[in-house]
């Protein structure tokens, strides 16, 4: 037995994987490799039946792998210590969450207060993936999601184009002879970067923003001829999107609101039947009309303009997506279930910046900021 099973066979958690119950969020926080690993680090997983089945893993792989399956989200919640999951519980489940219970899930807190203040009120530990942060500003855990999202928004931002969708009938790449769309894409970070790059795949004429010039310098040196990179601006958005055919917005501030780059006075300027996607709609969306919508009922029209805002796009893929979210979750996780959530965010710089809300303190200074609420320190829990 190796000393790092000895340390963990010291430390058993109790981790539950409930089943999704966002609206077409198929999606399972891990699969049943993850659940191997952990059991091998001495813990109990416990699955719900069913949980792992929109992304393809039966609930036979999940025994196989050493966990012990559930029949209800009430058995999860009630059982585990550790909660994992890839949305932010819903109304349904707020009454499910016990105080000191740790919840390592996406929760973009800044985009819902009756969020915020449901976990407030359990007085459990919620740990977010999109704020854990390495040393580099990277934030290791949003982005296989913001990669994901990125590449979908085109793909879904050209079907929207397509006349019977709403859209005004333009093929993103053209063909000899006629023109290819025109895509704007505002952000050049993760969601930018992959967005910019399928757009230009398919043929699209490309404009990608961004407020940094080092930034734009990168993008040039690395996206293919038919990409250009420009300074974020307020004119320059103004001017480009009275051609644009399709804009993506993937902007994004670490655990606050995102800014609102596209206003509502601005829409009538746009082309009829042109289509906007707003990656940014977990934070709130970076257009002012912006309001979230599901895989069920995707898109809306303001001022002609077909709004596409589904705020979980990776559910739609959820193979994938399962797959890429596991690859980068499942060492924190291990982390997290060795040491305890206390020990491991005082050892781990980037897990601290994860936490939010501990033991109904505010401890990320975005999401006090965003609602007006009482900021404490993170420290203060950690002692």
């Amino acid at each position: 037995m190796t000393a790092l099973r000895i340390f963990a066979s010291l430390f058993t958690m109790i981790i539950g994987v409930p089943k999704e119950i966002k609206n077409n969020e198929n999606r399972v926080a891990l699969t049943p490799a993850g659940a191997s690993e952990l059991v091998k680090h001495g813990h109990k997983v416990y699955v719900q039946a069913g949980a792992g089945t929109g992304s393809g893993f039966d609930d036979t792989e999940y025994v196989d792998a050493g966990a012990n399956m559930l029949a209800t989200i009430e058995d999860v919640y009630g059982m585990a210590e550790m909660i994992i999951k890839v949305k932010e519980p819903i109304e349904q489940e707020y009454n499910l969450i016990r105080a000191n219970q740790l919840l390592f899930t996406y929760f973009h807190f800044a985009s819902y207060e009756p969020l915020t203040h449901a976990m407030i009120k359990s007085n459990a530990v919620c740990l977010a993936y999109e704020t854990v942060e390495k040393s580099d500003r990277s934030l290791p855990l949003l982005i296989p999601m913001s990669e994901v999202a990125g590449r979908m928004s085109v793909q879904e931002g050209a079907k929207f184009l397509e006349k019977p969708m709403g859209g005004l009938g333009v093929l993103l790449g053209g063909v000899p002879g006629v023109k290819p769309a025109e895509v704007l894409v505002l952000g050049g970070g993760i969601v930018g970067t992959q967005a910019a790059k399928m757009a230009a795949g398919l043929g699209a004429r490309v404009t990608i923003m961004d407020i940094s010039l080092p930034r734009l310098r990168q993008l040039d040196d690395m996206m293919p001829a038919n990409v250009e990179t420009q300074l974020s601006s307020d004119y320059n958005i103004r001017q480009a999107i009275k051609t644009a055919d399709l804009v993506i917005g993937g902007v994004l501030i670490p655990g606050a609101k995102a800014p609102k780059l596209i206003t509502r006075e601005m829409l009538p300027t746009m082309k009829k039947g042109a289509v906007i996607v707003d990656v940014a709609i977990d934070q709130g969306g970076c257009f002012e009309t912006s309001k979230p919508t599901t895989h069920a009922d995707p898109v809306y029209v303001v001022d002609d303009v077909v709004h596409y805002c589904v705020a979980n796009m990776p559910g739609a893929v959820p193979y994938t997506s399962t797959l890429a979210l596991t690859n980068a979750t499942l060492p924190y996780a291990i982390q997290l279930a060795n040491q305890g959530w206390k020990a491991a965010c005082s050892q781990s710089r980037e897990l601290c910046l994860g936490l939010n809300v501990v033991n109904g303190k505010v401890v990320y200074k975005g999401v006090a900021e965003a609602f007006n609420l009482e900021y404490s320190p993170v420290e203060t829990v950690l002692a």
